[in-house]
């Protein structure tokens, strides 16, 4: 995978010149879970493959990213992967329970289990990623659509690491983070290096972009825990990833109390959930630098009337400034009507051309 990671001075694609912010003749859009459940034919692969076996897979991996981008015109493709297959290479023991999401039947108790992660680089974890990323390069590559890689922010993963899955509260967390700050300052440089080193290796297998979601900061800490405990790790992290060359997307869910804070910790593109409108956001954070969002993602459950009046105030207030990619603030849940991603790609290309 020998793929370079820097891209061209003067990109082509939408997508490329809107993280640049460069004039682009549409806004382009992508998803976030734009291959996914809604999909009924990732739906009939799923029925024959568990989670990770796509993920492992980089043929079938490939073939799901495609998936979205070949039926409703998508301007990038994101590889079809999960945030915490990655921490199975660290030693934790993953699985995706049907109707219960990610179970880790060995979580970090003690700080000992910390000092037991080990850190391999990703050629040896991530291959599967890692060959999605180049057979989807060279198949999009005619096409001008571009590849995105993405992985987790430490915070993110170091919640699911010591949760054991999911939670609605991060009681666990939030208590080993206050009572072993040493323990915990461990965990995350641990990650760092991990994600750090897996980002870039996405970027050298052929990734045009790469995307840090940090799902669960924003909805477990407030602003002084997050400067404390968080803010200095991820930017390490993203000082780090800067060397791979391409475009570093920082997507942080339910930041808008800090979200200036959580932007200023790296990254070029900022992301953005749906709880401050548009135009506001973008002011938070400095006209002057990309964003990318800000639909609620719920939207595309509503007739399209309302689903219309909603896009159209996003690309209002986005007011034609470059540097937009139109994005949902958050994943695609699988109720979501597939002729609502399609007739809503279709707006945006239409209304913004």
């Amino acid at each position: 995978m020998t793929a370079p990671t820097g891209e061209a001075a003067e990109p082509t694609s939408p997508f490329l010149r809107a993280c640049r912010s460069l004039p682009t003749d549409r806004t382009p859009v992508w998803l976030l879970r734009q291959a996914g459940r809604y999909l009924p034919e990732y739906r009939a692969l799923r029925e024959r493959h568990s989670l990770l076996d796509l993920v492992r897979s980089p043929e079938l991996a490939a073939e799901v990213s495609l998936q979205p981008v070949d039926a409703f015109g998508m301007d990038a493709a994101i590889v079809f992967s999960d945030i915490l297959p990655p921490l199975v290479g660290m030693g934790l023991e993953l699985e995706f329970v049907k109707g219960d999401g990610p179970r880790i039947s060995n979580p970090i108790e003690r700080t000992r289990d910390v000092d037991l992660l080990g850190t391999p680089p990703a050629e040896e974890t991530m291959q599967g990623t890692l060959g999605a990323i180049a057979l989807l390069r060279r198949e999009l590559e005619s096409r001008d659509v571009p590849v995105i890689g993405f992985a987790g922010a430490p915070f993110t993963l170091a919640s699911y690491a010591i949760e054991g899955g999911s939670s609605k509260d991060f009681a666990r967390t939030k208590a080993f983070m206050l009572s072993e700050p040493a323990a915990w300052k461990r965990l995350l440089g641990k990650l760092v290096t991990v994600q750090a080193d897996y980002l870039l290796a996405q970027a050298r297998a052929g990734a045009h972009a790469l995307q840090v979601f940090d799902s669960w900061a924003g909805r477990a800490l407030g602003r002084e825990d997050y400067l404390r405990y968080v803010a200095p790790h991820n930017r390490e992290l993203f000082a780090k990833v800067c060397a791979a060359g391409v475009p570093v997307i920082i997507f942080s869910l339910g930041v808008s109390a800090y979200l200036r804070d959580a932007a200023d910790c790296g990254g070029d593109v900022v992301g953005l959930d749906w709880q401050l409108p548009l135009d506001e956001a973008w002011e938070r954070v400095g006209f002057d630098r990309p964003v990318q969002g800000n639909l609620d993602p719920a939207a595309l459950l509503a007739p399209w009337r309302e689903l219309r009046f909603r896009i159209d105030d996003v690309l209002g207030r986005a007011a034609g400034r470059p540097g937009h990619v139109f994005n949902v603030g958050h994943g695609l849940v699988p109720q979501t009507p597939v002729e609502n991603v399609r007739r809503l790609v279709a707006h945006v290309h239409e209304r913004t051309a």
